[in-house]
């Protein structure tokens, strides 16, 4: 799929819903006593695996006519031997999070993923579960590390544990937070960096016991007393802001744009690509603040703007994680030179974010240099990008929809190889786009 320069973006849209917080209103709506509503699901491949695998173990997993999901959970402790393997798609969440679940449960989950999600590390999870006590089968890849598929032996009971983070991953303290739940006493997670909260803000709505402090170093502290009892909840999810991305930079690049986003989540864990672009020039206003479900919300008004170079700090990253790829589009457009440090983590995403977003960006004109934590983007000063190249996306949506978004500010049409994995997280990414006078 190509897409070329195009006129001013203008519109209202609504982005689907948060990925993060779809996932685990699916996973602890499983584990509650009685039905869980959740309105707002992001209905993308990577959370209906989550649903798929929830089903599997035992909960019963309705989509209403409404588009109101139904959960009727099965309660802590009550996960149900799956019958066969667990396809995560692409799902690195899915796996990781499912993964806690099933470490402190009697029973045994086979996990298998396509060819990207194959590719991505686990040891991070698998090291803090065995040692609560779940046993972990795989072949051994790279240095190491362990890869799927992988088969899960709970451990039922578990043993509680004191786990600092050794990097900055919601993924892997929400893996340890979930096997917490049905393990005996206190499990306790220490990140030195605050990562996106979801799965804290979650677990204490559904009725889980958590104290969370700050440690004599300045790392925050998550303390889970297990064996907990969920009640079912009535759970609305926000905008994912990692998908208000791709319109906010669009807007923010594409002369003569004005975008309205409505009902984004703008939880400070996950609003750094707002701050971002703002110290960047851009023009955003946040309207209507408001909490929605325990979730801060906000809609987005997002003009065209001159934006400048900038050098991002490491500290930014957690909060924004999955927004540098499309990030680093506004600055191939900006004036200066933009200095991007501290993205080790990208490295082992749906692909090597870095080298492919270089690769690809030396493809459609723009002066790069890949460094070994990030990357170095020369801007064109608002000038459009040279464009006329095929951008292999590596199966990776963030990657897609980034080089798309690039096409619209570009000379010549920049083609996407593959726009389907955009389906894991943004369905209507392409529809988005052409409402609001993309070409």
């Amino acid at each position: 799929m190509s897409f070329t320069k195009s006129g001013p973006l203008t519109g209202r849209v609504r982005v689907p819903g948060d990925k993060s917080i779809s996932h685990r209103a699916l996973m602890l709506s499983a584990l509650a006593v009685g039905e869980s509503v959740i309105e707002g699901l992001l209905e993308g491949e990577d959370v209906l695996a989550t649903a798929a695998a929830m089903r599997a173990m035992g909960a019963r997993i309705e989509r209403g006519a409404d588009d109101v999901w139904r959960v009727h959970g099965v309660g802590v402790g009550g996960l149900l031997q799956p019958e066969s393997a667990l396809d995560m798609g692409n799902s690195g969440t899915s796996t990781r999070l499912l993964m806690g679940l099933v470490a402190s449960h009697a029973i045994t989950a086979t996990f298998t993923g396509d060819a990207s999600l194959s590719k991505r590390p686990m040891a991070r999870v698998t090291d803090p579960l065995g040692t609560m006590g779940a046993q972990f089968s795989c072949s051994p890849g790279e240095k190491g590390n362990q890869y799927l598929p992988i088969m899960v032996r709970g451990a039922c009971p578990a043993l509680p544990i004191s786990y600092r983070l050794p990097m900055a991953s919601a993924q892997v303290k929400s893996a340890i937070l979930l096997a917490g739940l049905n393990t005996p006493g206190i499990t306790t997670v220490i990140e030195p960096v605050p990562t996106r909260d979801h799965s804290e803000r979650m677990l204490a709505g559904f009725g889980a016991r958590l104290d969370i402090s700050t440690d004599a170093d300045g790392a925050r502290v998550i303390s889970l007393h297990g064996e907990a009892e969920l009640k079912p909840q009535h759970v609305i999810v926000p905008g994912d802001p990692s998908s208000a991305a791709f319109p906010m930079v669009a807007a923010s690049i594409v002369p003569g744009s004005e975008v309205r986003i409505d009902n984004v989540g703008i939880n400070p864990t996950r609003a750094g690509l707002i701050h971002v672009l703002k110290d960047m020039g851009a023009d955003i206003t946040l309207v209507d603040e408001r909490i929605v479900g325990g979730e801060p919300v906000a809609d987005l008004i997002v003009r065209h703007a001159t934006l400048k170079g900038i050098e991002t700090a490491p500290d930014v990253v957690p909060s924004m994680v999955d927004e540098f790829p499309i990030l680093f589009i506004a600055a191939a457009c900006a004036d200066g030179t933009s200095i991007f440090r501290g993205l080790e983590e990208l490295r082992v995403k749906e692909s090597d974010r870095i080298s492919v977003m270089a690769k690809g960006l030396e493809a459609i004109g723009v002066r790069v240099e890949e460094l070994e934590d990030g990357l170095i983007v020369h801007g064109s000063g608002g000038a459009a990008l040279d464009g006329g190249a095929t951008i292999a996306a590596e199966l990776d949506h963030r990657i897609a929809m980034s080089f798309a978004i690039a096409g619209l500010v570009s000379a010549a049409p920049v083609t996407i190889d593959d726009m389907s994995p955009v389906a894991t997280s943004f369905p209507v990414f392409t529809a988005m786009l052409e409402g609001l006078g993309a070409r």
